[in-house]
Formats: C-alpha cells, sequence, structure tokens
C-alpha cells in the first residue's frame, strides 16, 4: 500500500469500477466516479474563491454526502465538520473561532449555522442530491461568493496543507483547535488501514457521527486508503443496525462501547442477521471497552474485537491490539499502531515497562501542535531523543510486549483525600455483577475529602439490584475507599455528541455536584 501524503493521493488506491461509497437503499458510488466528483468539487469551491488554506465548515447529517464533502473539501481546502445539533450560539462560537470562508449545508436545513454564516460574512453553500444519484454524489450551489480565488491557492492540496481542523471536546475549559495536516491524516489512514489488514474486498458499516475524528478516520479515510468501501448510515441507531448488516453485509465496523452494548442488547432479537453477519473483525475505539462486553461481543458475531486507542491530535488510531493470531489483550488497548508510544513521568523521563506515568506520542500523525495556543503547546509538548513528544493526558503503563493498559485520565482520576482511584478500575469490577449493563465511576464533590467515588449504573432487562447490593459486591473486590459511596441505578446514563460516556461534569449533571 503506497504511502500517499494527500487525500487526492490517497484516493488513488481504489480500482476504477469497485465500490467506494455506499448507504442503505442507494446505488454504490465506485473509486472512479468519486475520484472525477472530488476533482469536480475542488475546481467549484475554486471558482467560487476557496482554495488551499481556506476553511469549510460542514453541517451535513450523517451519510454518504457528508463522507464526500469531507472527502471533496479535504482534497483542495481545509475541512472544518461540525455537529448538525449545535444551537445558534455554538455555531457562533465555531465558526467565529475557525474563521470559516464558506459553511456547506443541505438544502432547507441548518438554519442555525447559515445565520451565522451570513454574519460572518462566510459563503453558504447548499448541498442538493440530484434524482437516483449515487450515494455521496451532489451538486452545490452557492448563496455567497467568497471572491476570486487567487490562483496561488486553487488546484489540489499539498503534504504540509492543514487537511482538517477539529476542536479539543473542552469539558472543563476553551475548546481548543487541532489542525491536522494532510500528511498527518494520511499517515493515520494508512495505520489503521494495516492494522486492520484492509483488502479492496473489506466494507466498514459506518455507524460513527462524521463530524468525530473516529467516523472520518477509522471508517471513512481508512478504507479509501485501502481502495475498499465504507456504508455511510444516517447515524447510530440500534433498531436498524441489523437490518443495516443484511442489506449492507460489511466485513466489520467501528464503534465506541455504548454502541457496542447497545446492539448487544438487541442481538437475541435478530437471530437471523447475526448468524448471516459475516464480519471479519469488530472494531472498538475513543473509550474504554469493558472486558466482559468484548467477550460477549465476541462470542454472538464469532469474529474478534480490536480495542484500540485514539484521540484527535494523533489523528485518531495511536495503539491497537492486532488481529489473530497475535494476542488481542482484554483490557489493554493493544500495541503502538501508528506513532511511538511511551509512558514518561512529570520531568519528560521515560519509564521502564510496568512503571505508571503520562502516555506519550511521536509520530507522522501527530499534530504539530494547538492553533494559537502557545500556553497550552508548551504543557503539552516536549523535546526527547530528537523527537516532538505530545502528552496525552491519560495515565497508563506499558507491559513486557508493549501492549498499554490504561489506568484513567488524569482529569479524571478520582482524588479522595489524597488517595487515589481509577474509575477505569471501579467500572471493571462493577461490570462484573450480574445485573449490569453499563458502568461509569466518577466524582462528586465532598466536603471534608475534595472528593469521593461515585457511579451510575444500567441494569440489565429484567434484573434488579439496590444501590447497597451492588455496593455490597464491590467491597469483596475492592479496597473500602474505592467503593463508590453514591451509586445511582438509571434507565440512561447521559452521554456526550459522539455517544461516549463523559465522566468529567456528570456529577452536576446527575444532581450530585
Amino acid at each position: 500500500m503506497s504511502q500517499a501524503e494527500t487525500v487526492a493521493e490517497l484516493l488513488k488506491a481504489g480500482a476504477g469500477g469497485a465500490v467506494a461509497i455506499a448507504a442503505p437503499g442507494r446505488p454504490p458510488l465506485t473509486h472512479g466516479a468519486l475520484r472525477r466528483h472530488v476533482q469536480a468539487v475542488v475546481e467549484r469551491l475554486n471558482g467560487l474563491g476557496i482554495g488551499r488554506g481556506d476553511r469549510v465548515a460542514i453541517v451535513l447529517p450523517n451519510g454518504p454526502e457528508m463522507a464526500v464533502s469531507f472527502l471533496a473539501v479535504a482534497a483542495g481546502a481545509t475541512t472544518a465538520p461540525l455537529n448538525p445539533a449545535y444551537r445558534e450560539d455554538e455555531f457562533e462560537f465555531y465558526l467565529s473561532d475557525l474563521k470559516a470562508r464558506a459553511l456547506i449545508v443541505m438544502e432547507g436545513e441548518a438554519e442555525a449555522a447559515v445565520a451565522v454564516a451570513r454574519r460572518h460574512g462566510a459563503a453558504v453553500l447548499r448541498l442538493r442530491v440530484p434524482e437516483g444519484a449515487p450515494a455521496g454524489l451532489f451538486e452545490l450551489e452557492a448563496e455567497g461568493d467568497a471572491g476570486p480565488a487567487p490562483a496561488a491557492r486553487g488546484g489540489l492540496a499539498e503534504a504540509g496543507d492543514t487537511a482538517l481542523v477539529l476542536h479539543t471536546s473542552g469539558t472543563t475549559s476553551r475548546p481548543k483547535i487541532v489542525p491536522l495536516s494532510q500528511a498527518n491524516i494520511c499517515a493515520s489512514a494508512a495505520g489503521i488501514a494495516g492494522t486492520l489488514r484492509l483488502k479492496p474486498d473489506d466494507r466498514c458499516l459506518n455507524i460513527m457521527p462524521l463530524f468525530h475524528i473516529h467516523g472520518l478516520m477509522a471508517a471513512t479515510l481508512s478504507s479509501m486508503a485501502a481502495g475498499a468501501s465504507v456504508c455511510c448510515t444516517p447515524g447510530f441507531n440500534a433498531l436498524r443496525f441489523f437490518a443495516w448488516l443484511e442489506e449492507a453485509r460489511p466485513t466489520w465496523y467501528t464503534a465506541v462501547p455504548t454502541m457496542h452494548q447497545a446492539i448487544l442488547a438487541r442481538a437475541e432479537r435478530n437471530p437471523q442477521a447475526v448468524a448471516a453477519a459475516r464480519l471479519r473483525f469488530i472494531r472498538s475505539s475513543s473509550s474504554s471497552l469493558p472486558p466482559q462486553v468484548m467477550k460477549a461481543l465476541e462470542e454472538t458475531f464469532a469474529c474478534p474485537v480490536i480495542e484500540s486507542y485514539g484521540m484527535t491530535e494523533a489523528s485518531h488510531q495511536m495503539t491497537s491490539n492486532p488481529l489473530p493470531p497475535a494476542a488481542r489483550k482484554a483490557g489493554s488497548v493493544g500495541i503502538a499502531a501508528g506513532p511511538a508510544v511511551r509512558v514518561a513521568d512529570q520531568e519528560n523521563a521515560f519509564l521502564a515497562a510496568g512503571e505508571e506515568g503520562e502516555v506519550v506520542i511521536s509520530g507522522p500523525g501527530v499534530t504539530r501542535g494547538y492553533e494559537a495556543n502557545e500556553e497550552a503547546n508548551a504543557k503539552s509538548f516536549f523535546e526527547a531523543e530528537g523527537q516532538r513528544w505530545f502528552r496525552t493526558g491519560d495515565q497508563g503503563r506499558l507491559d513486557e510486549e508493549g501492549y498499554l493498559r490504561l489506568t484513567g485520565r488524569l482529569k479524571e482520576i478520582i482524588n479522595r483525600g489524597g488517595e487515589k482511584v481509577s474509575p477505569l478500575e471501579v467500572d471493571e469490577v462493577l461490570m462484573d455483577h450480574p445485573s449490569l449493563r453499563q458502568v461509569v465511576t466518577f466524582a462528586m464533590p465532598h466536603e471534608k475529602l475534595g472528593e469521593e467515588v461515585a457511579a451510575a449504573v444500567v441494569l440489565r432487562e429484567g434484573m434488579s439490584a439496590t444501590e447497597q447490593e451492588i455496593r455490597a459486591f464491590a467491597a469483596t473486590r475492592l479496597a473500602d475507599f474505592k467503593v463508590p459511596r453514591r451509586i445511582l441505578v438509571l434507565d440512561e446514563i447521559p452521554k456526550g455528541a459522539t455517544g461516549k460516556l463523559q465522566r468529567i461534569g456528570l456529577a452536576q449533571k446527575l444532581g450530585l455536584g
């Protein structure tokens, strides 16, 4: 597989007549047609005065048009996907912070984003799908004009150009802009495709949001890098997942743990789709997968579950458990799979196998730094052994074989009167309780200790358990100071926009703050 350094080069991997983009109920788009369409979109943008280095915000629902818009804009400008569910004040923040020169929206939709774009003088490009068009093929109608395109910024992007800008999630502070170059995202896509041994006949069923790095890189760009295909659904829906599985016949899918758990909860009701599935593997990333869920998925779908570890600053993937016959270690996020991965102390000294510290990374997929944020860059990057290293903010340790086990997010470690508690450790114990389907352990404020351990849980269908029973179960496996003092039994645990469970701020959301 050639190591493309730009999106346009990467899109050359697929055979012209092979399927690239598919969608439920739509005719597919071939790799040849995709390349021609991407070139046409770049020329259309250039004609509107938008070229290399110009930021184009994309506010589209999940689906093939969103996937192809990402590829096309990234090929000739800078793409900035945003969550369509944002409110107007959120669009105001993101569009102004990004200094977007244009906005792509679906015809007749996203009026809140359009209103903000008009206020900021950005061109509004309305996307229209011609009747009967293959998945991902569209036309762009311009409402405004961004001005004539300087010739020097026209044409296809180069390796050092910024391809993608995303904001960090910013749960406790102002979100930071992460610029990722063409070379960054192409290196990551190649790394993911290599880890998963993707071939042209592989097909990914994408259920991840395409405004998030996981869906953009792991599902879409890695598939294109391998000359394979991706089936773009309207977004995650546990009720429709099994019908998509039968229609699309994917060889794999990638998701966050909460989605896997929702799929498992409905698997028994869809035995025919499960039996007919031709999944080569299942991938999990973006938050820790409980070993119990990994085991249940493997038993249900009779294929390996590959847990990976990614984040925006690394263009997604950093480590991954390998495919068989290599070892998959439940509870581990695998071995380095793209960037170099080490564990360091707070003085930037690298630690030996088995020692716990902060996970740090270096490599071609890693951003060179946050935009216009010297303070964050000084804290997050350091030089060692002739390389630039990024501090992930995650705590973990490497074993003798190079497998990484995360022990918590540094900001999420619970400090109970000086005693440190890893929420992941408590999660893993509680998930062994036969009545519990989902668990998230978090810090709640305490007047004397500063923080106390709490947990929110969801029961399995038809099962029951009281807070006292769950605490008693935990007490048989955990030191007393790690046992949650409060356990809330909920119908559903609040999740973020990408389906991840978020520990920070959960106490306030649940009225414990």
